[in-house]
């Protein structure tokens, strides 16, 4: 069975930083580009950032650029999102999948940017 637990999300100030993890478990992480996805209530979900499954290649929404960090481990089949310079436009549920063929989407977890 396929999961996705997000954690590491929070309340932050502008300016400040998170970092978020994913840890996945029943599917071949290292045969996969693993990617972070994210949704307001007001928003369709939107990608963030994707990585490669073993080469290090990695895209960004122009948006993440220069701010966002994606990272994985693939011996222990985690993925994780390093968020510097946060503003309050970055407050959404965080969410990680594959980067194609998605399996059922995890919890998310929730980052609120706010003074």
């Amino acid at each position: 069975q396929v999961r996705l637990v997000e954690s590491g999300g929070g309340l932050v100030q502008p300016g400040g930083s998170l970092r978020l993890s994913c840890a996945t478990s029943g599917f071949s992480f290292d045969a996969y580009w693993m990617a972070w996805y994210r949704q307001t209530l007001e928003n369709e979900r939107e990608f963030v950032a994707s990585m490669s499954a073993t080469v290090g290649r990695t895209n960004y929404a122009d948006f993440a650029k220069g701010r966002f960090t994606i990272t994985r481990d693939n011996a222990n089949h985690i993925v994780y999102l390093q968020m510097n310079n946060l503003n309050p436009e970055d407050t959404a549920v965080y969410y990680c999948n594959r980067a194609t063929d998605w399996t059922s989407w995890g919890q998310g977890t929730q980052v609120t940017v706010s003074s």
